[in-house]
């Protein structure tokens, strides 16, 4: 299980999933004729790289099954590349480059106007800034203008710096947050004293609020250089005309004289376990073991990547039952740094406070380093690798995923280890992985992180140095590519031309659409009603559980024969309380379907898996007793909650969560199964390559004969009417904090104010180029996220406004006042022609971007069932968002957006 630590300019994750791994499966396109300038390189998998003549490589990835392109630009650069008081300037830089040239001044706001997904990541050893957008030429060329442009003329400014540092900053707290996250870092730092790998990509609080703006000018015009990048080009792309494209844009750039540095700092083979102590406010205890390991170009990386997986993974991980089962701990995990000078592999576990350290401490290690005496098995080891193998063939379906996942493969060498490492997974040996075990999971090599010190005895491990990349690869063929789908236009219209809808026996509604997706594959969501407000008063706990133990076992099958089955169909497949989702090849959807069943119809209830899971349920709750967000958040949803104790939609608090958790019994869980479940009131969507007749009758062989046994009523949303909540709450050691209002509206999502509120949300609050975020983010440079939200209901005269900040504490007073004087504002002013016309621009945009995940289309699809709608009313209500008026804009934020009754709760370590 592999995880490479990057920071994401979007979002708050410290360690984020570095891409599923994909194996190709079918014939690859003929790579596109150069034009003059650019030569032709290696060919593999659906892929074809090209250079130019300044250095700068290219890779194609042609796929016209959605109408979207992705532009992915790596810049080997990261955090390794830091020097002496420039801890976090490769992510700072990467904010930097969002501020905008002499050309674009605006960059956020032209991605807002054409409805552009995009972010930039930073990690150990790049860089990389990933657009996706509505495929045509003019987008292309706009988008590669700006690539190129940023390259090499971003400004780089005191001023933006000055601003940005502060929001670079306020993202740091955030991650200080985090107890676990920072016990991973410190044990990482306590590994690597000397490689920068060692050091958090965040940075250090000192260099992120000092860094002079010269050295991250001189940082910029070293690394950002065309001989230093990788550009992605993937989806509905002509790949001749894109060439040309990228030597127009790109080529006139000159290959810069100066040399590249290299990095040459290193760790000597650590000669001793290290420990490392963190006492921090927190309300679970943590634990972290990191072991050295090669980097991930090494020939054997591919077993400790497996290794990894056969002890971490939850259920069928070694971990989870030497510690969770046992219920030493209440969560573990296992992942390995896949890195371009040296890795490292890490496992975690959580536990209760009041649970003593040394059984799990002593559990662990033995778990990890005693494998000599219980070695892995052939049988383990094929579990891992098929459910390595199945992701990797997953995402070569996903072109756009795919092409951003190619970063990190670029990143530790070249993008060619991607179908290099699959050959090597499908090698690996039992023999292979207790080899690594044997080699690596040694004390000596170990640093333990933990409230509580202890010591092994000494021993040493040798980490290779990584292989030239051009030598390993000089004779590699790789795979074929895999096949492409139809060109799908992404219209209500055509969309619901293509749909078809019945009506299965028991009364469950099905809608298809049949249509050739990329790779195969099939996606498919249910959801499922049951009960009336009377039947489920005083359920909502027991029937919490329930819908969190489908998976945890049926009459045939343990969780972790279940697990092994949705590997072996090469699924994603989850089952829960409210209905159930799958994206799976179609060569086994209708088996995939026959294992949803089975869980939701024969569930067994195991009372072993019941008290795993209440006592995970338990650590949840005592871990947001001490959290900003989740106290904040609760505090709002219980003021506006008009409910009694026991309704089914009543928001409890953390002490009654708590005792409904401890409370909660299986036969509570059994009747509610037994009074509720059913598929009377259900809806199923599935998108991709089906034929209809052949899926009808399965369908209701599976489903159709399943009655709810109870019939279902709606339970109509209510809001409560109540003064304006405006409360603070202290959190204390908690280095960010959070800001959050809330306001409900007299509303529905077929009102003729609708269409003009969702315009007005956008501008206010709704994208990074709104008022709020233009002022709090990018002007002041108080908040990392910041912004509005609107969600209106369809069938009840009931909606909700919020907004939220996230900040640090003594920023509280300049925060509240820029939210409140941009509101003012707003209803004082209005918004202007021209805003309300780029707005509508983007929402066109996001919405035909929306449509193009067939697993999303297909929980719309479902969605629209539910509530007696076609693709029809989505057209309506795209040609009333056309239609509105800047006045109707202005008129619907004054009408519904009410200062005096918005509530407010902020929560964070404020001083007296």
């Amino acid at each position: 299980m592999r995880l490479n630590a990057r920071l994401n300019s979007c979002f708050l994750p410290f360690f984020l999933i570095a891409g599923l791994w994909c194996a190709a499966a079918s014939a690859q396109t003929a790579p596109a004729a150069p034009p003059a300038g650019i030569s032709a390189g290696p060919a593999m998998g659906g892929v074809a790289e090209y250079r130019l003549a300044n250095g700068m490589k290219v890779l194609l990835l042609e796929d016209h099954s959605q109408p979207l392109i992705t532009t992915n630009i790596v810049y080997l650069v990261g955090s390794r590349h830091e020097g002496y008081g420039e801890a976090g300037m490769a992510h700072l830089l990467e904010h930097m480059l969002f501020k905008g040239t002499p050309k674009h001044k605006e960059i956020k706001a032209e991605f807002t106007s054409r409805g552009v997904r995009w972010n930039g990541t930073t990690s150990y050893d790049r860089t990389n800034y990933f657009l996706t957008f509505d495929s045509s030429r003019e987008n292309l060329a706009w988008a590669l203008e700006l690539e190129a442009d940023r390259m090499v003329n971003s400004t780089v400014s005191r001023a933006d710096l000055d601003s940005e540092m502060t929001v670079v900053r306020n993202e740091f707290e955030i991650g200080e947050n985090a107890p676990g996250r920072v016990l991973a870092q410190r044990v990482a730092h306590a590994a690597l004293q000397w490689h920068n790998y060692g050091r958090a990509i965040i940075g250090s609080r000192s260099d992120i609020e000092n860094v002079p703006i010269e050295r991250l000018q001189a940082f910029y015009h070293t690394y950002y250089q065309p001989d230093n990048a990788v550009l992605v080009i993937a989806g509905d792309v002509n790949p001749t005309e894109a060439l040309q494209q990228v030597a127009a844009y790109f080529g006139a750039i000159p290959r810069p004289a100066r040399a590249l540095p290299r990095t040459y700092t290193n760790d000597e083979p650590q000669d001793g376990e290290r420990e490392v102590i963190l006492r921090r406010k927190g309300d679970n205890q943590s634990f972290n073991v990191l072991y050295h390991a090669p980097a991930g170009t090494d020939p054997g990386y591919a077993a400790l990547d497996i290794l990894a997986f056969v002890l971490g993974d939850t259920p069928t991980g070694r971990l989870h039952k030497a510690l969770v089962q046992t219920k030493l701990a209440t969560d573990v995990g296992g992942y390995d740094r896949m890195l371009a000078e040296r890795g490292a592999v890490q496992f975690s576990a959580s536990a209760p406070k009041e649970a003593p350290a040394a059984p799990i401490r002593a559990a662990l290690l033995k778990t990890i380093e005693g494998l000599a005496g219980d070695p892995i098995r052939p049988d383990e080891v094929e579990r891992a690798k098929q459910r390595t193998l199945t992701q990797m063939d997953m995402l070569l379906t996903k072109t756009h995923e795919f092409a951003t996942s190619l970063t990190d493969w670029i990143s530790i060498g070249d993008w060619r280890y991607f179908f290099r490492y699959r050959d090597s997974i499908y090698n690996v040996s039992a023999d292979d992985v207790n080899r690594a075990a044997r080699t690596y999971l040694i004390p000596s090599n170990r640093t333990f992180g933990e409230f509580i010190p202890a010591s092994e005895a000494p021993q040493r491990a040798v980490i290779a140095a990584a292989p030239n990349p051009e030598a390993a690869l000089k004779d590699y063929a790789g795979p074929p590519g895999i096949g492409s789908g139809e060109a799908f236009e992404l219209t209500p219209a055509n969309i619901e031309s293509r749909t078809q809808r019945f009506t299965l026996s028991n009364g469950m509604q099905v809608a298809l659409l049949p249509k050739k997706s990329r790779g195969g594959m099939v996606s498919a969501s249910l959801s499922f009603y049951y009960g009336t407000e009377e039947s489920k008063f005083g359920r909502a706990p027991a029937c919490g559980f329930t819908g969190s133990l489908l998976m945890r076992g049926t009459v045939s099958k343990t969780r972790e024969q279940i697990r092994n089955e949705i590997t072996r169909l090469r699924a994603n497949l989850s089952v829960g309380g409210g209905g159930a989702s799958v994206e799976v090849p179609g060569t086994t959807f209708e088996a995939s379907l026959a294992l949803i069943a089975d869980i939701l119809k024969n569930p067994r209830f195991d009372a072993a898996e019941f008290e795993q899971l209440k006592r995970s349920a338990v650590a949840g709750v005592e871990s947001a007793r001490s959290e900003p967000g989740s106290l904040s958040s609760l505090a709002l949803a219980r003021h506006l909650n008009p409910y009694p104790r026991g309704h089914w939609a009543y928001s409890p608090s953390l002490e009654e969560q708590l005792e409904d958790a401890r409370k909660v019994s299986l036969e509570d869980i059994k009747h509610c199964y037994a009074d509720f479940y059913g598929l009377s009131y259900a809806q199923l969507a599935v998108v991709g390559d089906v034929d209809p007749q052949v899926l009808k009758p399965v369908l209701e062989k599976l489903f159709g004969n399943w009655p709810s046994p109870k019939p279902f009523t709606r339970i109509p949303n209510r809001a409560r009417d109540a003064s304006a909540l405006n409360e603070a709450i202290r959190t204390p050691d908690k280095a960010s904090a959070y800001l959050r209002g809330s306001l409900v509206l007299n509303i529905r999502d077929d009102d003729p104010d609708y269409p003009a509120l969702v315009l007005a949300n956008h501008l206010f609050g709704g994208s990074i180029d709104a008022r709020l975020a233009k002022r709090i983010r990018e002007k002041e440079g108080l908040s990392y996220s910041v912004g509005s939200s609107l969600s209106v209901a369809a069938l009840d005269r009931y909606g909700t406004w919020g907004m939220s900040a996230i900040y640090a504490p003594q920023n509280r007073a300049k925060v509240e006042t820029a939210f409140r004087e941009e509101l003012e504002r707003a209803r004082r002013d209005g918004f202007s022609a021209d805003e309300v016309a780029r707005a509508k621009q983007a929402l066109m945009q996001q919405r035909k971007l929306s449509r193009a995940s067939d697993l999303g289309l297909a929980g719309k699809l479902a969605t629209d069932l539910y509530l007696k709608r076609t693709y029809d009313w989505e057209a309506r209500l795209e040609q009333a968002l056309l239609a509105a008026t800047p006045e109707q804009v202005n008129e619907a934020f004054r009408k519904y957006i009410d200062p005096g009754r918005i509530n407010l709760v902020r929560a964070g370590d404020f001083k007296e």
